[in-house]
């Protein structure tokens, strides 16, 4: 992933008429700005950009498809991979045990910190992926939605 300077993260302008790959690009270099950095007042400023930059994105979620990004979200091939959330035990873990004592506890501990950055960000990333993930085929019979081709017929 690109390294994006914070400042330049917390400044880049985006509202209700940001496209939401945009956006989803955004999100993501804000998770992993908070994933890197060590500072915790950038920290903070990161988080709440980023809580922004989400609350910009999830009223659009269920919105038609702009016919201006359809072509970005069109493949002539299948994609070979799918996006996916699949991390370790270890990871799965950790990450259940700082949400457990972040709820349990009602604060954030420092040791369960990096644990939760990496949960957010991990989500983040995954759902960046699948919000860009392609919708649509060029087939022979014309465009399809991709999930057409890949449903198994129910009997």
């Amino acid at each position: 992933m690109a390294t994006i300077p914070t400042h330049a993260l917390l400044s880049i302008p985006f509202d209700s008429t940001t496209d939401f790959t945009v956006l989803a690009g955004h999100c993501e270099n804000l998770a992993d700005a908070l994933l890197q950095s060590d500072d915790p007042a950038q920290r903070q400023a990161l988080s709440a950009r980023l809580d922004r930059c989400l609350a910009q994105l999830r009223p659009t979620l269920d919105d038609a498809i702009p016919p201006h990004l359809m072509a970005s979200l069109t493949v002539d091939d299948l994609p070979i991979t799918s996006p996916r959330f699949e991390p370790d035990a270890d990871l799965l873990c950790g990450y259940g045990q700082a949400l457990a004592r972040l709820l349990a506890e009602r604060k954030l501990s420092p040791e369960m910190e990096p644990f939760l950055a990496g949960l957010l960000f991990d989500l983040v990333v995954y759902f960046a992926d699948e919000l860009r993930a392609p919708r649509w085929i060029r087939t022979v019979d014309g465009i399809k939605f991709i999930e057409e081709l890949n449903r198994v017929p129910e009997y």
